[in-house]
């Protein structure tokens, strides 16, 4: 799992020119009004790696949260960095809305890094190894084990190690082998008994096998580059072993399709496939403490690589591998669990055991938040029960992200066109490193019969948003939607906090029908009755309701992943200017500057890092019962590429029952004090002080169990 996705990149917005060459006074202007947006990230992912710090926090718990710190890395490199280094080996000197150079913000993230790193092997092995130990889970090194253990070892490794790796000589015959993106290696140096002269190999570890090997007893792993590197031997047989460490690589994965490539959409996706696999810049070298100088130049060489671009990690190296131990059977050693709960109007009637979700609907609309109400009853059941009815004429979808093949939402669509329903299905195949599973299950939907198409060429498909079209019993067509701000996968539902609205609201339903016309056909639909689309409406209504705010006793609050577009900034800016009172919910990025005398004032940032992902978008105009306020989800964050470059929702809430729901999701996100942190003006974070002691996952899960029994 990856906990806040840092492939969410954002270009200059199209017709704002930036000068090539900006003065040093201008760019300081600029980084006093913007935090940078890649430095911002890194700021969250020190947060993320702070909760595999608290020690009052139960310990697999820290060791997943030390797993999702990794992979967030290795992303952030993958797309981010390999997104500057492409610019800097380019010649790109134009600087980012803050006004740092390609070449200044790789100097400050490697700076950065170079921190987090050291904190995260510092918590691992200084802390969290001795904290396992007590509890009964071990890190075994190979040398120590005893005899029977070792032999275990020996075992595994003869059986399921040995077969699958292959040693790559590098000399003038052997050319530098491609060492794969992500990989774990071993740079062998071997020497010739006879003339003693060193030479160097390279070992693949398998991503197949398994980070850690598994003890017997089921508590105690042992490092797999440690398992390999004992029985060295058996794979340089003859040779003398003079040394092994242990290094990885990251690649470039920031490929997008081009505007000449698009016309065969899933072969151009493919091609992208292709050239990630093989890509040819490496972005970032991690080695072990060991290294020797010699080595580690042969590497920078053979890579093409400068030192700069080198991390030495003093410790374990991909601690993505701590999955496993959080997979051990040790519930006392993790969050209590949770079990998201049915809502009351759509839990199933006692005498037959059905709900009709039609007739719900017909009643009102329905708010869905995840992971504390249960995606499977709510949204998995609209579409399970629109596959079967009868009544049901057609289903169109959006998917970005599923769980795949296995997806009750894939199978419900497969089911519907079995069924001789007319199901349309937009699968955007260019959702980063989705794309190979996407291109899977499309073609497997297309195979079933669905009408598979892949969106508006130029624009990646956002939007979360399903469509049911249904004959109801006096012959009318009637229109039920689904439309929210999560991918519709059961399995990140049960972590991911996302918020949804189901209904039969007649404009709803004829401004979805609207969008997929949009979406599937030839259209230049330009105004929707309710909903604000990207990149059409969205951009100029979100600015047109902060202006409205923008004067005293004006209020605004936003729940979004990510704030980093500088025109939607700006309006922040005036409006705090002009007596309005901001409050920002921002997870990940954010590159506004609260608090600064005559620009900020009236602004507060806070992010909430915890057990669920904080994913869901909110947005309040006005104050709280104000006759005027208004409120909407969706599925935009606020960066250009969002607002600019997606196709995207944002749907208004007006049930005044669903309305005060989500006024007390973002009142609890507000009085929360134990997950909390704060932005200050000069870009640092600092924990919000706990006073009450306000768990804001542990009171919505309260809510939702009190609306379960009825007492909300």
């Amino acid at each position: 799992m990856t906990i806040g996705s840092p492939a969410d990149e954002s270009e200059p917005a199209p017709g704002r020119l930036v000068p090539l060459f900006p003065s040093r006074q201008a760019a300081g202007r600029a980084a006093a009004r913007y935090i940078n947006r890649h430095l911002s990230w890194l700021d969250f992912n020190a947060r993320v790696l702070s909760l595999a710090e608290d020690p009052e926090r139960p310990l697999l718990e820290r060791c997943k949260f030390l797993a999702i710190f990794s992979s967030n890395l290795d992303e952030f490199f993958q797309v981010r960095v390999g997104g500057l280094r492409e610019q800097l080996l380019a010649g790109v000197t134009a600087p980012s809305p803050d006004g740092l150079t390609p070449a200044e913000q790789l100097d400050a993230i490697r700076t950065r890094v170079d921190e987090l790193v050291a904190r995260q092997t510092e918590v691992f092995s200084a802390d969290i190894v001795p904290r396992l130990e007590r509890a009964g889970i071990r890190f075994c090194d190979y040398v120590a084990l005893q005899d029977g253990d070792r032999a275990h070892v020996d075992r595994v490794f003869e059986e399921s190690i040995y077969p699958v790796l292959t040693p790559l000589a590098v000399d003038p015959a052997h050319p530098f082998p491609y060492i794969s993106n992500l990989s774990l290696n071993l740079a062998v140096v071997v020497a010739d008994p006879q003339s003693q002269e060193p030479r160097v190999a390279r070992v693949k570890l398998p991503p197949l096998l398994d980070r850690f090997i598994l003890m017997p007893d089921g508590v105690r792993f042992v490092p797999l580059e440690q398992v390999i590197a004992a029985h060295l031997d058996r794979l340089f047989p003859g040779m003398s072993i003079v040394a092994n460490h242990v290094f990885r690589v990251t690649r470039n994965a920031d490929f997008a399709v081009g505007d000449e490539e698009a016309e065969d959409l899933i072969a151009a996706v493919e091609t992208i496939l292709r050239r990630r696999r093989r890509s040819p810049r490496v972005v970032r070298l991690e080695v072990d403490g060991t290294m020797s100088d010699d080595v580690e130049d042969l590497l920078l060489r053979e890579l093409e690589i400068e030192r700069d671009e080198v991390i030495t990690v003093p410790g374990v190296l991909d601690l993505r591998g701590l999955w496993a131990l959080y997979r051990l059977d040790r519930p006392e050693l993790k969050d209590p669990p949770w079990t998201p709960v049915t809502q009351p109007r759509l839990v199933p009637n006692q005498r037959d055991g059905a709900q009709n979700i039609f007739a719900v609907l017909d009643s009102g609309p329905v708010l869905v938040h995840t992971p504390y109400d249960s995606f499977d009853t709510s949204v998995g059941a609209f579409l399970a029960q629109a596959a079967v009815d009868p009544r049901v004429l057609a289903i169109k979808q959006t998917l970005y992200r599923t769980s795949g093949p296995s997806s009750p939402i894939v199978r419900a669509l497969i089911r519907a066109a079995e069924e001789g329903k007319q199901v349309v299905a937009l699968v955007e195949l260019t959702a980063r490193f989705d794309e190979e599973a996407n291109i899977a299950w499309a073609r497997e939907l297309e195979e079933a019969g669905v009408h598979v198409v892949y969106g508006v060429v130029g624009l990646k498909t956002h939007a979360k948003t399903s469509l049911v079209v249904r004959r109801d019993e006096s012959g009318r067509i009637r229109r039920y939607c689904h439309l929210g701000t999560g991918n519709y996968n059961e399995q990140t539902a049960r972590m991911y906090e996302d918020i949804g609205v189901l209904t039969a609201d007649p404009q709803m339903g004829a401004d979805v029908a609207d969008l997929f016309n949009f979406l599937t056909g030839y259209s230049r639909q330009e105004e929707f009755g309710h909903l604000l689309v990207a990149p059409v409406t969205l951009r100029p209504r979100l600015l047109e309701l902060i202006g409205r705010e923008s004067r005293p006793g004006g209020v605004v609050a936003i729940k979004v992943n990510n704030l980093a577009d500088p025109e939607v900034i700006d309006a922040l800016y005036a409006a705090s200017q002009a007596g309005c009172e901001i409050d920002l919910i921002v997870r990940s990025a954010c590159g506004v500057r609260p608090g600064v005398p005559g620009m900020s004032e009236r602004i507060r940032v806070r992010s909430i890092v915890g057990r669920w992902l904080e994913h869901s978008r909110i947005y309040r105009f006005g104050a709280a019962g104000a006759p005027d306020v208004e409120y909407f989800i969706g599925s935009a964050d606020l960066m250009v590429r969002n607002l600019d470059g997606r196709v995207e929702l944002c749907v208004p809430i007006l049930d005044a029952e669903l309305r005060a729901r989500l006024e007390s999701v973002l009142d609890f996100n507000l009085r929360d004090d134990t997950l909390s942190w704060q932005l200050h003006s000069d870009g640092g974070w600092t924990k919000v002080p706990t006073v009450r002691g306000f768990d804001l996952h542990d009171e919505l899960q309260r809510q939702a169990m009190a609306r379960a029994a009825g007492r909300a």
